[in-house]
């Protein structure tokens, strides 16, 4: 049991270091490309490059055709929904205030986990913890975008950037409580696919067709976002399904996107710098990190699974 918790708890850091590095390359691509067609192509492409990995296109197809509704469902809630809602909502609120409302998601997941998920409970030890952990972020978030409280607040963008958070819940409970039947990387290939496609096929009706010669560093961008969408969303998934992960516990991990983003913006983009109250965000994300470590072990040593 001991080796399946480690492992999980290493996959769950990769996928989360995996999608931290996606704000520089979105930031890149969204130079030159519109947000949800951008998202739409990405996604299409990080399916494609999971397929040769879901045992071939026979099985793909005959597991897909059985599974169709889970598939669907999926795909709606992890990628078209969740995505055209976080685009859609970030353009309405302060850059600084979307990050705080996003990075509630975990505590939003793991509510949604107490009352959906048999065995995954709210505690208050466990609500506190994730409490101290949403507060590292909001510190992390002021540290890096500050905005003026005078300033206007779309009340209408806070929701659809709330209605995100819930949308990613019930999409990562479906994995974990629906799709028993389907493997990991024939989910996470159809589901992106379906989703991409989706998306894509939507952002011709709200965007347009806007064609233009784009550089290599757009496709340097667009190539990297898809391998990082396939590898993090194929751990994820994998994840997900294991019978001994708790949804709410794995999803806590998810703190670490915007901190590694933060760093990874300090270093590569020349306006962006490390500010004391980001710093202090960090540290306050990692003793909540420690204290949900010590919180899992105890509860197994309890015999709570």
């Amino acid at each position: 049991m001991k080796k399946k918790i480690i492992s999980t708890n290493f996959l769950a850091i990769v996928a989360c270091l995996l999608w931290s590095t996606a704000f520089v390359g979105v930031k890149i691509g969204l130079e030159y490309e519109s947000p949800l067609k951008f998202a739409g192509e990405r996604f299409f492409i990080s399916g494609l490059l999971i397929l040769p990995f879901s045992g071939g296109l026979k099985r793909h197809w005959r597991i897909v055709k059985e599974n169709k509704k889970i598939v669907l469902l999926v795909a709606l809630f992890n990628t078209f929904f969740q995505y055209s809602l976080f685009y859609t909502g970030l353009n309405l609120v302060p850059a600084a205030l979307g990050a705080i409302v996003i990075g509630s998601g975990p505590i939003f997941i793991a509510l949604l986990a107490h009352f959906m998920m048999p065995g995954d409970r709210m505690t208050l030890k466990k609500f506190l913890i994730f409490i101290v952990g949403f507060l590292g972020i909001v510190l992390v978030s002021f540290g890096r975008n500050r905005f003026s409280l005078v300033e206007e607040v779309g009340i209408a963008g806070i929701l659809i950037l709330l209605s995100v958070n819930l949308v990613a819940g019930l999409g990562n409970i479906f994995v974990a409580r629906d799709a028993a039947k389907v493997p990991p990387f024939v989910l996470s290939s159809a589901s992106l696919i379906v989703g991409g496609a989706s998306l894509y096929i939507f952002s011709l009706f709200i965007e347009g067709i806007q064609p233009s010669v784009k550089p290599p560093i757009f496709y340097a961008a667009w190539a990297w976002l898809s391998f990082l969408s396939a590898a993090a969303f194929s751990i994820w998934f994998t994840l997900l399904k294991r019978p001994e992960v708790k949804v709410s516990n794995l999803n806590f991990w998810k703190f670490l996107i915007p901190v590694v983003g933060a760093i990874l913006a300090w270093i590569i983009i020349p306006e962006e710098r490390p500010t004391w109250i980001a710093i202090a965000g960090m540290f306050i994300i990692a003793i909540s990190l420690i204290f949900l470590n010590i919180y899992k072990r105890r509860a197994e040593i309890r015999g709570e699974h």
